[in-house]
């Protein structure tokens, strides 16, 4: 009796692993038959996309190109200042695609400090705030060309490629009156006034109740004339698929056909270099 208790039990054991399994099975395929037209639409959809990347892989592999051109957009944060950017691009074979590019964006000097203030007016206190000793704000307009070189992420099927970005251009800097409100001594009445070389009130914290208007000053603009150049590293999340998903860090270098006033008491210059980082999106065809 204890020799066939003894083959037995493993035997039972074996039983219950072979019916926990097929148990389990079952459930999975009682599951799958009750997935919702939606849910069967989501899997059917995500099989068509990943087909498609493997498609696309292929014929990379083959030395097809399988985009013509792409579009994308994003803004830069820059260390001196942000900008926002439109860029065109043609592919010209499976690494290299031709860019050109408009930028718009403010270029902050890095001594500029916010300054708060305080006021009563008809029974209530008005908090603002300025720069002091901001002399002129500098808007910049840039028009690039230059190319985008894949360096790596070739056949890579999670779609990340690694490509290299440089060119240049020419810029455009327009240096627009930094206006001030303040508390006239003379008159005491509240006016907005810019630094005209001679007014030493500009530079008198004690009747500066906050910065101008954001309009005022735009008549006054003056342009200067410069150029600029780029290298920058982009890391596409979206590599095949239509719509373009990137993150892009570099360093750019602007140079103005003369030093920009930009603060009171600081060194004027007319070369500018900064880093950046940005966030693009755009689409492929």
């Amino acid at each position: 009796m204890n020799k066939t208790e003894n083959i037995l039990a493993p035997l039972q054991k074996i039983a219950c692993i072979l019916f926990g399994c097929l148990f389990f099975v079952s459930m999975g395929f009682a599951q799958q038959r009750k997935l919702s037209p939606a849910q069967q639409d989501k899997i059917r959809l995500k099989n068509e996309r990943r087909e498609k990347i493997n498609q696309l892989i292929k014929q990379e592999e083959e030395g097809a190109l399988i985009y013509q051109k792409q579009i994308a957009q994003g803004i830069h944060f820059n260390t001196n200042g942000w900008s926002v950017f439109y860029e065109k691009g043609k592919y010209k074979s499976i690494t290299k695609t031709n860019l050109w590019w408009i930028e718009i964006g403010e270029h902050k000097h890095p001594k500029e400090e916010r300054t708060p203030t305080a006021s009563a007016a008809q029974g209530f206190i008005i908090l603002s705030n300025y720069i002091y000793g901001k002399r002129n704000n500098l808007y910049e307009v840039k028009f690039g060309v230059g190319q985008q070189k894949l360096i790596g992420g070739k056949g890579n099927k999670n779609g990340v490629a690694v490509s290299a970005i440089y060119g240049g251009g020419i810029s455009a800097g327009l240096l627009k009156p930094y206006y001030l409100q303040i508390q006239s001594p003379t008159t005491n009445k509240q006016e907005e006034i810019k630094y005209d070389n001679n007014d030493q009130l500009f530079l008198d914290p004690s009747v500066v109740l906050g910065k101008g208007s954001f309009t005022k000053g735009f008549n006054e603009m003056q342009l200067v004339p410069g150029g600029h150049v780029k290298g920058a590293l982009r890391f596409d999340y979206g590599r095949y698929n239509e719509v373009v998903s990137a993150l892009e860090v570099g360093l750019k270098a602007t140079y103005f056909s003369k030093k920009m006033p930009i603060m009171l008491l600081n060194k004027e210059e007319s070369l500018f270099f900064n880093a950046y980082i940005s966030v693009t999106f755009g689409k492929r065809k």
